[in-house]
């Protein structure tokens, strides 16, 4: 079982330096742990974490869960707030746990003697019992876990753009199977020169013969 500070040095050099938000990723992973009643980190894929927002705190998290999202059990759903939910995919199971309002105030009492805010969040955080350093409470997810998870394997084509779907992320809409970028709108805008090679890539796989689904999957070489 690994020690806190095996989890802090594995988070710091994952990040390339330790900061006072990859300790509280690491601690909530713990708690999480505890409330749970799992074993963390884990190789498996038993726990989902959804992380509230990125960068040195999701480092953290990852750090202590084992959590990550090349595994596909780490999710960042972004409203700019250090939190997360951790979720047992067995039993449904989840828990979400956000720092303490109090937490910064009451940091300076368990780091006496540190320079500044944030050597004072640094030490404080490391040492603080988890109900002086956080807030928590069980949730359910308004998605079942199994569709966020979904399946690794399925495929299907955007009858739009042309592009592959995986983990059943495609829309229906009319008896189309849409990518989300098409049916709900991207992030990006394409240039007009790039929108038209596109248009003119789809109607040529619609012509291709023995192909009547207007799919690409050829030019993926599978």
């Amino acid at each position: 079982m690994p020690t806190v500070d095996d989890l802090l040095r594995a988070s710091a050099a994952l990040h390339q330096h330790l900061c006072p938000k990859q300790v509280l990723g690491v601690r909530m992973g713990l708690l999480a742990a505890d409330l749970l009643g799992l074993s963390l980190p884990r190789a498996d894929k038993r726990v989902l974490t959804i992380v509230e927002t990125d960068g040195c705190f999701a480092d953290g998290v990852s750090a202590s869960t084992g959590c990550s999202v090349g595994h596909r059990t780490l999710r960042v759903i972004d409203y700019g707030k250090v939190a997360a939910t951790f979720v047992d995919v067995e039993t449904g199971q989840a828990v979400r746990i956000a720092p303490h309002p109090e937490a910064r105030q009451r940091a300076s009492h368990y780091a006496q003697g540190a320079r500044g805010h944030w050597q004072a969040y640094l030490e404080g955080y490391q040492r603080m019992p988890f109900d002086q350093l956080f807030s928590w409470r069980e949730v359910f997810l308004v998605e079942d876990v199994r569709a966020i998870i979904s399946t690794a394997a399925a495929r299907a084509i955007c009858t739009c753009c042309g592009e592959e779907i995986i983990n059943e992320r495609e829309v229906i809409r009319n008896g189309r199977a849409l990518c989300r970028a098409c049916a709900e709108g991207a992030y990006y805008r394409e240039t007009e020169r790039e929108a038209l090679a596109v248009r003119q890539l789809v109607q040529r796989s619609k012509r291709r013969p023995g192909r009547q689904d207007g799919t690409l999957k050829d030019s993926f070489g599978e």
